[in-house]
């Protein structure tokens, strides 16, 4: 466990003030690692400077997360534009296609029988390749830096809600969509790739607007959300 997990699961609240200290001792770790751990944090937009000095943990609008799932959807689109646009070699080609096999795998007794936990690792996998397909290390930097925000990795609504069976429903929809984005790069075709690859980022904001709108009581499993206001 590390700050970042303490955060995210719930074990500080939005506006506390972290102690290096207290962490320290909490995670049985130096002071040094901590400091460089809060700033890092603090760069990448889950903790805020407090002008006397140190750091407290953010607290987001719902807006806020919205943008970042936008924004994740918008790289991921560019990635996908550029793949098709360049071309992928075979063997990356050949990678990601062996991802979307292993996802249809996964699903083959349907969404209710499904192997839910080996989804989530392959679903992680196949957006970090398809980050990777444009061969432009600036725009996986980017992705990777947008996926750390709280609530904008493509697994953040996925592995605490095994049980919830619209969320079982939009992984086929989800898995339609890894199927059309590769047939797109494939065949060329960047305005159709980028288009999926964004649409396919929405499913995120969907599972977002159901959780609060919808079934609150999935907040309980997801700590992290009570970082998110109004």
């Amino acid at each position: 466990m590390g700050v970042r997990d303490l955060i995210l699961g719930g074990h500080m609240r939005p506006g506390e003030r972290l102690s290096e200290v207290a962490i320290a001792a909490r995670l049985g770790i130096s002071r040094t690692p901590i400091r460089a751990a809060l700033a890092r944090l603090e760069q990448e937009g889950l903790l805020e400077l407090i002008p006397t000095g140190g750091f407290a943990v953010r607290s987001f609008a719902q807006d806020e997360v919205i943008d970042a799932i936008e924004l994740r959807g918008v790289l991921e689109g560019t990635a996908a534009r550029l793949a098709a646009e360049r071309g992928v070699t075979p063997a990356k080609l050949a990678g990601i296609k062996q991802l979307v096999l292993g996802l249809d795998e996964t699903m083959r007794n349907g969404p209710v029988d499904m192997d839910f936990e080996r989804y989530v690792e392959l679903n992680a996998a196949f957006h970090d390749a398809l980050a990777e397909l444009a061969g432009s290390q600036t725009i996986r930097r980017e992705i990777e830096r947008v996926t750390r925000l709280p609530f904008a990795s493509p697994s953040a609504f996925l592995d605490k809600q095994a049980d919830v069976p619209a969320f079982r429903q939009s992984l086929l929809v989800g898995q339609a969509q890894h199927r059309a984005i590769i047939t797109a790069i494939e065949l060329r075709e960047g305005g159709r790739a980028e288009a999926l690859a964004r649409e396919h980022a929405r499913l995120a904001r969907q599972n977002l607007d159901y959780v609060i709108e919808q079934d609150r009581s999935l907040l309980r499993r997801m700590p992290a959300l009570a970082l998110v206001g109004e």
